[in-house]
C-alpha cells in the first residue's frame, strides 16, 4: 500500500516521527512554515511538496514525479484538500481535532475551551468535498481538566494521533476498517483565530473570561485587554472572593498589591499570570 502524507506544525512532525517506520510514506506535502517536516524529509530522502497546493500543484507535483498513491493521511494540514486530489487517491483520511460532528472547522480545542467543555477527541474521517464532513474511521474522546490550557489539551493530542494511525493502517491491512456516517443536524462550525481576537470583554462573566484565558495562554498569542492604550496580555486567572461595589463598572482595577484584582460580570477575577510589565496597573483604573 503506497501512502502518502499531508502534514503541518509539530503535531505533524510527531507522527511524522513516530509513524513512519510503518507506513513508508511516498511523499510527504507540508507548508513551507513548517520546518521541522521539510527537515524530516530530507533527512529521510521522502520527495518534499511545500506551499499552496491548490489550483492542481500537488497533482502536477505528484504527476511529474510518478508518486501515485493508495491512501492519504491529512495531519493538521493547514490546507483544504481539492477535488483534484480527491479524485486521484482512492482514500484520503483527516484527522481532525473534535468529536465531529461538533466542532468543525480551525482550532477546535480552542473553541472547547472556551466553550467549558469538559471533553473533547480526535476524530479521523474519510475527506470529502466540505469540511470535516465525510464519514467517520475512528474517534477518541479525550478529557479537559478544569485547568488546562490550549497547549496542554494539544500535546494530549500528540500521543493519541501516532495510536490512532497505527489502529487505522492495521484494520486497512486485516480488512476490518468500518466507517459511520456524520448526524450533520448535530455539526457545529468554528471559524479560524486570529491573535487580534483575544481580546477580553470586561462585561462577560468570570467563568467565561476563566476560560477565555487558558484557552488561549502561552504559547499561544494569549488574550488581552488595555489601559490607558497598553496592551496587557494575560495567561491565567482565578476567581477571588473579594468584596466590590455592585456599581463599580466591569474591568475596574480593584486592587493591585498583593495581587491584581478585577471587577467583570458576576464578581472578582485575580490576574495571576501577566506576560506584560504591571507597573503601570494602578487601582481604579478600567481595562478596556
Amino acid at each position: 500500500m503506497r501512502i502518502g502524507i499531508l502534514a503541518s506544525g509539530g503535531l505533524g512532525l510527531k507522527v511524522l516521527q513516530q509513524c513512519s517506520d510503518l507506513l513508508n510514506p511516498v511523499f510527504i506535502a507540508a507548508d513551507s512554515k513548517s520546518d521541522g517536516i521539510i527537515e524530516f524529509a530530507k533527512q529521510n530522502q521522502i520527495p518534499l511538496f511545500t506551499g499552496n497546493p491548490r489550483n492542481g500543484r500537488l497533482l502536477s507535483f505528484l504527476n511529474e514525479n510518478a508518486l501515485g498513491c493508495d491512501l492519504l493521511f491529512s495531519i493538521n494540514y493547514l490546507f483544504l484538500i481539492e477535488q483534484d486530489i480527491l479524485d486521484a487517491i482512492p482514500s484520503c483520511i483527516n484527522f481532525h481535532g473534535s468529536l465531529l460532528p461538533k466542532y468543525r472547522g480551525r482550532t477546535p480545542h480552542v473553541w472547547a475551551i472556551i466553550n467549558n467543555e469538559s471533553v473533547t477527541g480526535i476524530t479521523a474521517h474519510f475527506i470529502d468535498d466540505q469540511c470535516d464532513t465525510g464519514d467517520i474511521v475512528l474517534q477518541k474522546e479525550i478529557g479537559i481538566g478544569p485547568e488546562m490550557t490550549g497547549a496542554e489539551v494539544l500535546s494530549q493530542y500528540e500521543a493519541y494521533y501516532p495510536m490512532m494511525i497505527r489502529e487505522i493502517y492495521d484494520k486497512i491491512q486485516t480488512g476490518k476498517l468500518s466507517v459511520t456516517a456524520q448526524d450533520h443536524s448535530k455539526a457545529t462550525y468554528f471559524g479560524k483565530r486570529t491573535p487580534e481576537d483575544g481580546q477580553i470583554d470586561w462585561n462577560w462573566q468570570k467563568e467565561r473570561i476563566k476560560n477565555w484565558v487558558r484557552a488561549q495562554a502561552h504559547p499561544y498569542p494569549g488574550a488581552f485587554t488595555f489601559l490607558d492604550g497598553e496592551k496587557i496580555t494575560i495567561d491565567k486567572v482565578t476567581f477571588s472572593d473579594f468584596g466590590f461595589d455592585c456599581n463599580i463598572e466591569n474591568g475596574t482595577i480593584l486592587q493591585t498589591n498583593p495581587s491584581v484584582l478585577v471587577k467583570t460580570q458576576n464578581g472578582v477575577i485575580e490576574l495571576t499570570q501577566i506576560r506584560d510589565n504591571t507597573d503601570f496597573l494602578k487601582q481604579d483604573k478600567i481595562l478596556r
